[in-house]
């Protein structure tokens, strides 16, 4: 191996992180979903609370996109970084012709 050298388990705790935020994400998403705002009692303030859930469970959607993604990211820059550090080593054994 090369002197450039970065430990796989940086991208695969990095790849873990962002994967539990995403599911945790997509859960909280359940959740407001299905919030029962009837609890609340008053009609309009039911209906306040039904849009407040339905624009968070929105925006909790697209981040668990976003973590997803960024997992995808994470996966295909540890795969360059690993070809490059293999390369990289291989470009150090073969010697320069003449010396």
């Amino acid at each position: 191996m090369s002197d450039l050298r970065l430990e796989d388990t940086v991208f695969e705790d990095l790849k873990k992180t962002f994967s539990s935020i995403s599911d945790r994400m997509e859960d909280a998403r359940r959740d407001l979903k299905g919030t029962d705002a009837t609890a609340v009692g008053e009609s309009k303030l039911v209906e306040d609370v039904q849009d407040f859930a339905d624009e968070w469970a929105y925006g909790i959607k697209q981040l668990g996109k976003h973590t997803h993604g960024a997992v995808k990211m994470i996966k295909k820059i540890g795969d360059t970084f690993g070809k490059l550090d293999l390369d990289l080593a291989e470009s150090l054994k073969t010697k320069p012709k003449g010396k």
